[in-house]
This record gives structure tokens, C-alpha cells and sequence, in this order.
């Protein structure tokens, strides 16, 4: 059993039937010695109670031969019986239900035992006249079953009652951890906020703070790891415009066209270098920089004006918006909704089929989609293009950091980007859809 509630619940259980049997045992055992010390006095007493008047009896009929039997004043059948004899064994009282075969032979004064009856045996007049008082076992054995039943049937009554109890204020106890835990669960992968102590028992605390510090140190790692990215990504930018100054001024006055060439794969290179930068500073704000606003904003003015300008050089008509006549209105950062939709574009753009449009949509619950033309992208790629780095073909060119920036800015604003290709309704292409945090209109 895995659970720690099932395992304490059982443990507890066991042992509350544990020492209830053994209390039931001790109890019984003592009860017992009770019984037994109580039947033996009143036994005792019985036969020194019986024995004067018997003998006062015998004395005055001392002439008669013949055993005489005491007859009953009303019928019943006699719980204790006895024998009178004299020191020969011969019977001269005996008590209405008495069998004087089950009356062993006299052993003194004092207490015997047979397979069926308990016998007090008792003089009188110098041993002249004795007494035997039997009383069936049987009468003493019952008595103690029926009290040992009375102290087991409470088990068997209120085990049951007494194990939903001990579950019940288990699971009452272990809210707070289940609460804990659900905690646990349901936080994101990026989430790297501390979890809350309040209400935790003191033994799981301990846990929870170390937990805590554990969490606080990851979450200053990354941020450092942030603000390094965007610091290094920062002061790259100066020195690659220079450098990239410096590979067209060269092409313009070098004559030679080998060193022409070489400037403008300089240039180009250069250029790479500081789309990469411009890609690693979008990815370090995408993981830590504000999400959402106080007031919301209109969402379809942010998609026209990036559309505008990224349609501009080379890629004119190329983009189809499709967006809905209401505002769409949304709290989401605009610069960060900015470089999520600039990405997307971008994509689609570089990877579609040249001269082909790229499509998008925008409806009023929010749901954005971006789709293209190109070859079938297989399943085992498409699972790797939110990758860092990872490009879907040998020869695409691009940081490879596109959509790695944009499942990043998914996964902080509680949405999942879904990747299809081929596109949907269509027999190739490639598509990627996400949900927006809107507001109604």
C-alpha cells in the first residue's frame, strides 16, 4: 500500500484491535479469577450454612438406617447439590438431585474438582459427619463465555465504526497536504514561485522550506541566466552595427571582386549574428517580463501595424489577415503579444513556399492561427520545432529560436501552441494555433 493515509488508517486500525483484544484478554482472565474466587466462596459458605442444620437433622433421626432424601418444596432442577456422609462413606442426607456417583471419595476438608462439578467438602462432630457441595462446572463456563462475549461483541459492533472514525479524521488531518500537493500538481513547468506554509502540519514544513529555498534558488539561477542573455545580446548590438558598417564600406571601395565577395558574406554573417541577438534578448523577456496589464487593449492594431512591416521588404501581398470587425479586446502585454506574433510571422514567411500567402486568422474567443505552404512536415519534427535551435529543414535558414520564443510565451500566459501540418482543410502546408487571453466585448 502506497497511500500514507491507507497505511496509517491500517496501522492504526491494527493496532486499536491490538490492544482491545489484549484488555479483552486481560480482562477476561481477570474476571475469570473473580468468578472463580466468588462461586468458591459462595460454595464455601453454602455447605457451612447446610451442614449445622443437616447435622441438627441426623441427630434426631439417628435411629433410621436408610439414607434419607430432603424432598423440594417446589419442583426444579437443584444448581447445587450435596451428600452427607459418615467417615465409612456411607450417605445419610443427600439433597433432592443429588447423584452420588458424581461425588468423588473423601479428600479432607477443602476443595475438589472433577471433569464436571466444583466440590467443598466440610466436617463436623470430630470428622463424624461430613458434607460435599457440588456445583456444575458447566454453570461457571457459561457464565464466562457469556462475559466474554460481552467484552469481544463491542469488536465486532464498533470495529467498523471505529476504523471510518480513524479514516475520516485522517483524511480531515491531511487536508492541508492534499492541498499541498494539488499545489504541486497543477503548477506549471516555468512557475518558479514559492509555495505557500500556512496550515501545513509541523512535520511536513520542514519539507515545504526546503522546498521553498530549493525554488528560490532555481528562480535566481534563471534569472541570472535571463539577464545575462539579454545584457550579452545588449552589448552585441553596437559592435555588430560597426562591424557590419564596416563589411559595406569595404565592398563599396575595395575593386577586387573576391574581396567584395568576401565583405558581403561578412555582412551576411554579421546580420545572422545580430538577428540572433535580437532573438536571444525577445527569448529572455519572453520567460521574465511582465505578462499582463491593468487595463485591456485592442489586439488587432498590434497584428496590422507588425503585418505592415514585416510585408514591406520582398514579402508584399504575401500576408492575408482575416480578423474579426469587434475589438478584440485583451490584457496581455502588447510588447510581449508583439514579439509572440512577430515570431509566428516570421516563420511562416521564411519557411513557406516562396511567393505563396501566408494566412491568418483571429476570432473573437481569442483563437490565433497562423498558417502557410510547404511540404509535409513529419509528426517526429514537428515535435521538435519548439526546441531552441532547432530548425524543421537542413537548409532553412533563422536562429532556430522562433517558436522556441513563442511556447515559452504560451506556457507563461497558461496556453498550449498546437503545431499541424499538414494545415487544416488543406493537403499540405503547416499551421500553428493558440488560444489569447480575451476579455468579452
Amino acid at each position: 500500500m502506497n497511500s500514507l493515509q491507507g497505511r496509517i488508517a491500517l496501522l492504526l486500525g491494527v493496532l486499536f484491535l491490538a490492544l482491545w483484544a489484549a484488555s479483552a484478554v486481560l480482562t477476561s482472565r481477570q474476571i475469570r479469577t473473580e468468578i472463580e474466587s466468588v462461586f468458591d466462596s459462595a460454595l464455601q459458605e453454602t455447605a457451612q450454612r447446610i451442614l449445622p442444620l443437616a447435622v441438627a437433622d441426623i441427630l434426631e433421626n439417628e435411629q433410621q438406617d436408610t439414607p434419607r432424601r430432603l424432598a423440594t418444596i417446589h419442583s426444579h432442577n437443584e444448581l447445587l447439590t450435596y451428600l452427607i456422609r459418615d467417615p465409612q462413606g456411607r450417605i445419610l442426607l443427600r439433597s433432592h438431585d443429588a447423584v452420588p456417583e458424581q461425588f468423588p471419595a473423601w479428600d479432607g476438608s477443602g476443595f475438589q474438582q472433577t471433569e464436571t462439578h466444583r466440590i467443598y467438602n466440610e466436617d463436623s462432630l470430630q470428622g463424624s459427619i461430613r458434607i460435599s457441595l457440588a456445583e456444575p462446572l458447566a454453570h461457571r463456563q457459561a457464565m464466562i463465555r457469556n462475559i466474554q462475549l460481552s467484552l469481544g461483541l463491542p469488536v465486532l459492533i464498533f470495529m467498523p465504526l471505529a476504523l471510518l472514525a480513524i479514516i475520516l479524521v485522517i483524511r480531515t488531518s491531511l487536508v492541508s497536504l492534499n492541498r499541498f500537493r494539488d499545489r504541486l500538481a497543477h503548477r506549471d513547468e516555468h512557475d518558479l514561485s514559492l509555495l505557500p506554509t500556512d496550515g501545513l502540519p509541523a512535520e511536513i514544513t520542514p519539507i515545504a522550506n526546503t522546498l521553498n529555498e530549493v525554488l528560490a534558488k532555481l528562480a535566481s539561477a534563471f534569472a541570472a541566466e535571463r539577464s545575462f542573455t539579454a545584457n550579452a545580446a545588449h552589448e552585441l548590438r553596437t559592435p555588430l552595427a560597426g562591424a557590419i558598417a564596416q563589411a559595406q564600406l569595404l565592398q563599396r571601395e575595395t575593386q577586387d571582386e573576391r574581396s567584395r565577395q568576401r565583405a558581403l558574406d561578412i555582412e551576411s554573417t554579421l546580420k545572422r549574428l545580430t538577428v540572433m541577438s535580437e532573438r536571444l534578448m525577445q527569448l529572455a523577456r519572453a520567460e521574465g517580463s511582465q505578462l499582463f496589464l491593468d487595463r485591456a487593449g485592442d489586439l488587432r492594431p498590434v497584428m496590422e501595424l507588425l503585418g505592415m512591416d514585416l510585408t514591406r521588404n520582398g514579402n508584399s501581398g504575401r500576408l492575408i489577415l482575416d480578423l474579426p470587425e469587434q475589438p478584440v479586446l485583451s490584457n496581455l502585454d502588447p510588447d510581449l503579444f508583439a514579439i509572440l506574433y512577430r515570431n509566428l510571422l516570421e516563420n511562416a514567411l521564411r519557411h513557406g513556399t516562396a511567393g505563396t500567402p501566408v494566412h491568418v486568422r483571429l476570432d473573437d474567443s481569442g483563437l490565433l492561427s497562423v498558417s502557410n505552404d510547404c511540404e509535409i512536415i513529419p509528426e517526429q519534427v514537428l515535435q521538435q520545432l519548439t526546441r531552441r535551435f532547432e530548425r524543421g529543414q537542413a537548409r532553412a535558414t533563422g536562429s532556430g529560436l522562433g517558436l522556441a520564443i513563442v511556447q515559452a510565451i504560451c506556457l507563461r500566459i497558461g496556453t498550449r501552441l498546437e503545431l499541424s501540418s499538414p494545415a487544416r482543410d488543406r493537403e499540405r502546408g503547416f499551421e500553428a494555433r493558440l488560444m489569447l487571453p480575451v476579455q468579452a466585448g
